[in-house]
C-alpha cells in the first residue's frame, strides 16, 4: 500500500512550544503533504487541515495554548469543519481535564477526562510498539489500515471518553486504554504516527486526504 497522497494540500502542524514538530514535518513532506510549523492564526487558519502534537505535561501546554489564544483557534478550526488531529498529547488536550501535576482543564472538544495509565506492576512511562485494535468503523482516518494495527506510544496518562461512541481504537499496557478518538472533525491519536512506521505514515496520509477533500465538498454545497 503506499502511503502517498495524490494531490499536495496544506497542513499546519500546530507550534505551542512543545514537543515533537519537525518529525511530524517531515512525515507530512514524506507522505506528499505541503507542510508548515506555525503558531501564526492567519496561517493556521489558511491550512486544510492542522495537526496538534505534542510531548511533555497537559498543565504547561494549556497554559502555552492559552497565551498564544491557540485553544481558541483550535475550537474555531473544529467548529468549522476543518479537519484536525492530535498527536500523544494533542490527543490528551482535547478532553475537558486532566489530572497530571494537580490538574487542569482542557481543551473540551472530546468529553472525558485524562488520568495515570492503569498499568498495573508493568513500568511506566509505557514506551514501545502495542497493537491497537480498531472499532468497526468506517472513519476514513482507517482507510487501508488492518482491524488490529502496531503503533509507537510513549506515555504515562491516557484518554478515558465519557461516550463510547468518541472511541475510534484501544490498546493494551497492564489494562486496556484508548489510542484513537474521532469526534467531528477532530481526531487523536495516543500513539506517534510520525514515528509508527508505514502503518503511521498511512494513517497520516489518510489525514491528508480527509484534508483534501474538505474543501471540495465546502465548495460543492
Amino acid at each position: 500500500m503506499s502511503p502517498l497522497v495524490e494531490e499536495p494540500v496544506d497542513i499546519a502542524v500546530v507550534d505551542y512550544g512543545m514537543g515533537n514538530r519537525r518529525s511530524v514535518e517531515k512525515a507530512l513532506e514524506h507522505i506528499g503533504a505541503r507542510a508548515s510549523v506555525s503558531g501564526d492564526p492567519d496561517r493556521l487558519r489558511a491550512a486544510a487541515g492542522l495537526i496538534v502534537p505534542g510531548v511533555g505535561a497537559f498543565p504547561r501546554a494549556m497554559d502555552n495554548l492559552r497565551e498564544l489564544g491557540l485553544d481558541e483557534l483550535i475550537h474555531e478550526r473544529v467548529a468549522a469543519g476543518t479537519p484536525v488531529l492530535g498527536i500523544c498529547l494533542g490527543l490528551q488536550l482535547a478532553f475537558d481535564y486532566s489530572t497530571e501535576q494537580g490538574g487542569a482543564a482542557g481543551l473540551g472538544i472530546v468529553a472525558g477526562e485524562v488520568r495515570p495509565l492503569q498499568a498495573g506492576s508493568l513500568k511506566l512511562p509505557h514506551i514501545g510498539w502495542n497493537e491497537v485494535r480498531f472499532a468497526d468503523t468506517h472513519s476514513p482516518l482507517l482507510d487501508g489500515l488492518p482491524r488490529e494495527c502496531a503503533f509507537y506510544h510513549v506515555h504515562t496518562f491516557a484518554a478515558f471518553p465519557a461516550r463510547a461512541q468518541d472511541v475510534l481504537g484501544t490498546a493494551e499496557y497492564g489494562a486496556p486504554f484508548v489510542s484513537a478518538v474521532e469526534k467531528g472533525s477532530f481526531y487523536g491519536v495516543q500513539f506517534h504516527a510520525e514515528k509508527s512506521s508505514a502503518a503511521g505514515l498511512r494513517l497520516l496520509a489518510n489525514f491528508a486526504r480527509i484534508c483534501a477533500a474538505k474543501p471540495a465538498l465546502s465548495r460543492s454545497r
